[in-house]
């Protein structure tokens, strides 16, 4: 059976916070000659105002709507390029069927809880999801259980690539074999 995407020149990487899809996207694109678009960027960008902030005046129902305006938005555009979103952008409203549809080339950048709690403790001030959390160790619960959660919709990814143990520019070779 042939799917039809709406548009299949789109690279699509999805993932939980501290994954690497910001970093291995820019990388995939300057690697391809493509152009990257970061969704958070997009969404910052329109509201004028940082997603940290976002979070914190306008909560999280409102983040999302904008998150979901633009991501409607940055999916129509037809321009071959690299586009990271953040990482609850698949599962709120249809958004990762809408994400499915769009494109053959959806990465799901794996990273186990351990991985990412270490790759976000030393930051945690700076993400407003994860900020009140004290300790590592609470980090690593923090992060199994969101990951639980998300996994049904990370999973609907065409792709997925294990990070953990590897360099970013293994995962970006990985991901471009198969674009």
């Amino acid at each position: 059976m042939l799917t039809s995407f709406s548009n299949p020149n789109a690279i699509i990487i999805i993932g939980y916070m501290g994954s690497g899809k910001s970093t291995v996207g820019r990388m995939l694109a300057q690697t391809h000659s493509l152009l990257f678009e970061d969704l958070d960027d997009v969404i910052a960008n329109d509201a004028g105002s940082s997603i940290s902030k976002l979070f914190m005046e306008k909560g999280v129902k409102v983040f999302r709507e904008l998150e979901r305006k633009a991501l409607k938005k940055i999916l129509k555009d037809a321009t071959r390029r690299v586009i990271s979103l953040g990482g609850g952008a698949p599962c709120y409203y249809d958004n990762m069927a809408l994400i499915a549809a769009t494109s053959p080339y959806v990465f799901y950048l794996n990273a186990s809880h351990n991985t990412l709690a270490q790759r976000l403790f030393p930051e945690k001030n700076r993400r407003p999801l994860i900020a009140h959390v004290q300790t590592e160790v609470a980090l690593q619960t923090f992060i199994a259980k969101h990951l639980f959660e998300r996994k049904n919709f990370y999973r609907q990814a065409n792709h997925v690539i294990s990070v953990d143990n590897k360099s970013i520019e293994a995962v970006v070779d990985e991901v471009g074999k198969l674009i």
